[in-house]
């Protein structure tokens, strides 16, 4: 078995306009204050990272981890979630997502997916030149619209629609290959890739590819009731990422999954900070250590009621305290004794 890494922060809620949020540097020695050891990095804050400069040159790669070991940290993984999204948009959605590009290809779709898919060639590359091995991204979503099926879906929506979402992804999913780095689809509501079939139905279209993986995040199965600790033994070979974030449903006789439009402090469902949801994890990092995922264990904050600072503070010693570093012996190792052929021949009453 192997010990997972952590605790890591994903640092994108936390970045902003003031110190020690507005640069990389300063943003490593408040996480490791904390008791960090890592940090997944969002690549759309040239202040953190430049995703562009990071591929092409291996130069300003090594200054981007140089300035993260300084402060006694580890790049976890870079994430693409807000570019992964934009490489499938259904038109519904184009001014919502619009947001996530540059101003110059909004209000053109196809400039805005180019765009996008560009960001993740330079990602792969990225992440190799920053010597990771895992990357964290969004699948974006073609059909999202019609997961509901009323009125009834056209027969062939869906696979033309998986079709589609593999033939844009697969050059990404090669170009990741060919650096050695996995794509770790968070599967997530709102994507084409929401849950076990989803993502079953996507590698099936892109011929189990093998960098077609899962960052494993638990607070989005709880808001679709589906068994997150069942979701690991199926896909414990995929899962490369993990994500501690906590969730609780308490549904009522007014509303359930769908949250009846309401802000997320009013849902049925809502983000919580670890430990203060519904969450098992206990279960999951023993889950995970039996399966010898080695990954990062990386606390992202979105609680709709505990303020982010407390949310940070508490969720990387709620890391530290769930990590099981593992066994390297048997507990009944002291009566063992020993292998002995013939012993056992004896036992079982073989000649």
């Amino acid at each position: 078995m192997k010990t997972i890494k952590g605790p890591a922060v994903f640092i994108a809620q936390f970045i902003g306009s003031e110190a020690p949020f507005n640069s990389l540097s300063a943003i490593c020695k408040w996480a490791r204050g904390l008791g960090f050891e890592g940090i997944q990095i969002p690549t759309t804050d040239s202040r953190f990272i430049d995703l562009r400069k990071a591929a092409e040159s291996q130069t300003y790669a090594d200054e981007i981890r140089g300035i993260v070991e300084e402060e006694g940290l580890k790049i976890t993984e870079l994430s693409t979630h807000l570019q992964g999204q934009l490489i499938a948009v259904n038109p519904v959605y184009d001014p919502l997502f619009d947001g996530f590009a540059p101003e110059k290809y909004r209000n053109n779709p196809a400039l805005r997916t180019e765009w996008a898919v560009q960001q993740l060639m330079f990602a792969a590359r990225a992440s190799a030149n920053l010597g990771l091995n895992a990357h964290a991204t969004f699948s974006g979503a073609l059909l999202w619209p019609m997961v509901y099926p009323w009125p009834q879906r056209p027969a062939g929506l869906v696979e033309e629609g998986f079709t589609e979402l593999a033939r844009r992804w697969l050059p990404i999913l090669n170009a990741f290959d060919e650096q050695g780095v996995n794509v770790c689809y968070e599967i997530h509501p709102g994507e084409d890739l929401h849950d076990g079939i989803s993502y079953e139905m996507f590698l099936e279209k892109v011929g189990n590819h093998p960098r077609a993986c899962l960052l494993y995040d638990p607070s989005h199965f709880v808001l679709q009731c589906l068994d997150y600790l069942s979701y690991i033994d199926h896909y414990h070979e995929r899962i490369k990422a993990f994500h501690v974030k906590d969730a609780e449903f308490n549904p009522t006789g007014k509303q359930g999954v769908y949250g009846g439009y309401q802000s997320w402090i009013d849902r049925a469902g809502r983000f919580r900070s670890p430990g203060d949801g519904q969450v098992d994890f206990k279960a999951i990092f023993s889950r995970l250590s039996a399966y010898d995922f080695d990954g990062w264990a990386v606390m992202e904050w979105e609680c709709a009621l505990k303020n982010s600072a407390d949310g940070a503070r508490e969720g990387a010693k709620f890391i530290s305290d769930h990590i099981i570093r593992v066994t390297e012996k048997a507990f009944d190792d002291f009566a063992g004794t020993g292998m002995d052929a013939k012993l056992n021949r004896r036992i079982l009453g073989l000649p």
